[in-house]
């Protein structure tokens, strides 16, 4: 049995996809990129997006009753990677002890023509 997620304080789906879908103790949130949730893009750096960006995961998780700390996996797209570290240095500072999984990889375009685009697999008990 699957449950859809969605919540007022991350931005609304801008597709035929949900902010994120619960199945069983998994929460597979969708790729957050940095709109707000009022639907406007941050159009700052690549640190205000990444914040932007997890700021939005953090909203969806915390609203299926987690944590950033239930989050076991994360894939982030990045338009550059020569911005890859200054995008590490926001995003360690939202994990912590055990830091989920990840994959990062370089893509030509995100929507929006956003800097970056994060998507998180959480397990809430």
């Amino acid at each position: 049995m699957t449950e859809k997620i969605n919540t007022v304080n991350a931005p609304q789906p801008i597709g035929p996809y949900s902010q994120a879908v619960r199945a069983g103790n998994f929460l597979f949130v969708s790729e957050m990129i940095p709109l707000k949730p009022d639907g406007l893009l941050d159009d700052g750096d690549i640190a205000s997006q990444t914040k932007q960006a997890i700021e939005n995961i953090k909203a969806i998780v915390e609203s299926a009753g987690g944590t950033l700390a239930d989050i076991v996996k994360t894939t982030v797209f990045i338009r550059d990677l020569n911005e890859f570290a200054k995008m590490n240095e926001v995003y360690n500072q939202y994990f912590f002890d055990i830091k989920p999984a990840r994959s990062a990889v370089e893509v030509s375009r995100i929507p929006k023509d956003a800097r970056i685009g994060i998507d998180a697999i959480a397990w809430i008990p």
